[in-house]
């Protein structure tokens, strides 16, 4: 007997359950390498999700994760970034499903991510942290739990 492989990330929730107040806290974790392409695969899992957890796609709630999943995953692979070693995105649903949390995490603790002063208006990089600051309700850097290195999160209110 043969059963299909499943390559995709891990969820603790089913892939068509909506929010509602009755619903327990939900996590989706999931490891990626530390590469563009990586990135980008975190942030379509985050839209996915948001969308299996009841957000669909074009909602303000789930651009929005999607694009701090995104400023954060770029983030990581670019500065956090060790050769051989992933980074990870966690999207943590609230038990009343009106908060996600975005966590991503690198290996390099030694380099905390900083919003860039207004002062560089035509720089090529530097507002990634801008917009999340602006997006999310709150955000916050901590070290990373069992591992080393630091974990960028983000809080995101999601009606």
């Amino acid at each position: 007997m043969t059963t299909p492989l499943d390559d995709g990330p891990r969820s603790d929730t089913a892939l068509d359950a909506a929010p509602c107040a009755t619903d327990l806290r939900a996590t989706l974790t999931l490891r990626f390498s530390s590469t563009p392409r990586g990135a980008r695969l975190a942030r379509r899992i985050a839209s996915q999700q948001m969308d299996a957890w009841g957000w669909p796609y074009g909602t303000e709630a789930n651009d929005i994760v999607e694009l701090i999943t995104a400023e954060l995953a770029a983030n990581a692979v670019t500065h956090g970034r060790v050769p051989g070693r992933d980074a990870e995105l966690r999207l943590v649903r609230d038990a009343d499903a009106r908060h996600v949390r975005v966590e991503v995490a690198d290996v390099r603790g030694e380099r905390l991510p900083l919003p860039e002063p207004d002062g560089r208006p035509l720089a090529d990089g530097g507002r990634g942290l801008v917009l999340v600051v602006t997006l999310a309700e709150e955000w916050g850097v901590t070290p990373r739990s069992g591992a080393p290195g630091k974990t960028v999160w983000a809080v995101v209110a999601c009606p």
